[in-house]
């Protein structure tokens, strides 16, 4: 079964890091004193004596690498994910490492650069038998080998959800082999996935099956079976997971209380409602649009001439966007577009070959030049470099009634560029999926995921291929 398989690649993993710390450790003394220096000088420490220390640095990172979960399994988590566990997990080692050596052991001169060259071959290397293993896994995987066989209790909007991620994800490995529901008529199927019978045969079914997972994804109305859905998945011993039918209420990280023993789950988490978070960010956004003035002020001046040059009107254009906490305040660009009547004004999204678009404002609009006059909004706080784009006031009246949690996105400050905007959500593309991705941002923020999207921004979101 694929726990043995796990098992055996973790105990895998657990010697091929012992392995990779311990000559790591060996080959930055060599690489100290043997190739940055021709041989050890006086009062160097032998090699020995660094070889002496193995046993309980080897030991120190292998429990703290149990500690923080480097050998969960890690199916459905990215390698950036992984890698970012792992380096958690060495830099921890690190400081227990140098508190030992430098605070504890006295007498002892270790070079603190070989426990320098020490960190970085070790999370190098490391990193690169992950990639290399998950490479090969992949490959077993999409061969059809090395599943993991799950069995769904339910049948409801987050069964179909979750078949339909493993579907998209086959490097994932799972293997959805049927469905339990009491509703939906036996032989049902959702892309080749079956209704194999009611809930009060899922014991029996348990029994003369070898599942490696049941995923208890039942229907709001069927909630009444899901204590005893438990009940008989721990007494058969079979890991069990439980896939809420709440999941457009619940965020995919849920914040939850301890109430005396009591959980609670709060159905909205926004970091950016502390008050720490909050002034990290407005630093950031203060400090990068002054930044971004700076150095884009040569490219604004041109265009500012281009636009006069080329058609009559003023050079920035502005227009009202709803904001933080559905405040209204008024976002600047460049005018790209003829001057018009606040009717035309309100006609709608621009599409191609729209004829309301200036010749250089297809440009601008194309590279998003046009936006750099936001930065100015950022300045004095309307936005933010990063965030949900505002929209205007009569789209989202319409939005707020069709698209469930529109106005969650105004719970934190508008952007220049968001997490939907990077992954090509841009001009004419869905809303729904756009407030998905403005969600996610929304309840998972944090200062590095910020610099990610920024860093990405100037990879993936300056050229607009949507824009018109």
């Amino acid at each position: 079964m694929i726990k043995n398989n796990q098992s055996i690649l973790n105990k895998l993993m657990v010697l091929i890091d012992a392995v990779i710390l311990g000559g790591s450790f060996v080959l930055g003394y060599l690489i100290k004193f043997y190739i940055l220096r021709k041989e050890p000088g006086p009062g160097v420490l032998p090699l020995n004596s660094y070889v002496a220390l193995l046993p309980f640095l080897i030991g120190v990172y292998l429990v703290i690498y149990l500690m923080t979960n480097v050998y969960t399994p890690k199916r459905t988590i990215g390698i950036w994910g992984e890698l970012g566990v792992l380096l958690r997990a060495n830099i921890v080692g690190l400081g227990v490492l140098v508190i030992a050596l430098f605070g504890i052991i006295h007498g002892r001169p270790y070079a603190r650069s070989v426990i320098g060259i020490f960190f970085i071959l070790s999370m190098c290397i490391e990193s690169f038998f992950r990639i290399m293993i998950r490479s090969i896994l992949r490959r077993i995987r999409l061969n059809g080998y090395n599943k993991k066989h799950v069995l769904l209790v339910g049948y409801s909007r987050s069964a179909e959800a979750y078949i339909d991620r493993i579907r998209n994800n086959p490097e994932w490995g799972y293997n959805v082999v049927g469905i339990l529901d009491n509703m939906v008529p036996v032989g049902t199927e959702y892309y080749g996935i079956k209704v194999l019978g009611k809930l009060d045969s899922l014991e029996s079914i348990i029994q003369d099956n070898s599942f490696d997972e049941v995923s208890i994804t039942l229907t709001l109305k069927d909630y009444d079976f899901l204590e005893e859905t438990v009940g008989i998945c721990e007494k058969n011993g079979v890991h069990t997971k439980f896939i809420p039918d709440y999941n457009s209420i619940v965020p995919t990280k849920p914040y939850t209380e301890d109430l005396d023993g009591l959980a609670v789950v709060n159905i909205r988490y926004v970091p950016l409602s502390n008050a720490a978070n909050r002034v990290i960010k407005r630093i950031v956004d203060i400090l990068g649009a002054l930044f971004g003035i700076i150095i884009t002020s040569p490219i604004m001046i041109v265009v500012a001439l281009l636009v006069k040059i080329t058609s009559k009107g003023p050079v920035l254009f502005k227009q009202e966007r709803v904001g933080y906490h559905g405040e209204n305040f008024y976002m600047y660009k460049f005018r790209s577009m003829r001057v018009q009547t606040e009717k035309e004004e309100k006609q709608g999204w621009t599409t191609k070959g729209d004829p309301r678009v200036t010749p250089i404002g297809r440009f601008i609009r194309k590279t998003s030049i046009d936006e750099l006059p936001q930065l100015f909004n950022i300045l004095i706080g309307d936005m933010s470099l990063v965030g949900p784009r505002p929209e205007r006031p009569q789209f989202v009246d319409k939005f707020r009634e069709e698209i469930p949690r529109y106005m969650v996105k105004h719970q934190v400050r508008p952007g220049l560029t968001g997490w939907a905007q990077v992954n090509g959500l841009r001009g004419d593309t869905s809303i729904k999926k756009r407030i998905e991705f403005d969600l996610y941002y929304i309840e998972n923020w944090t200062f590095f995921f910020d610099i990610k999207i920024i860093i990405m921004t100037f990879f993936t979101g300056f050229i607009n291929k949507n824009a018109y």
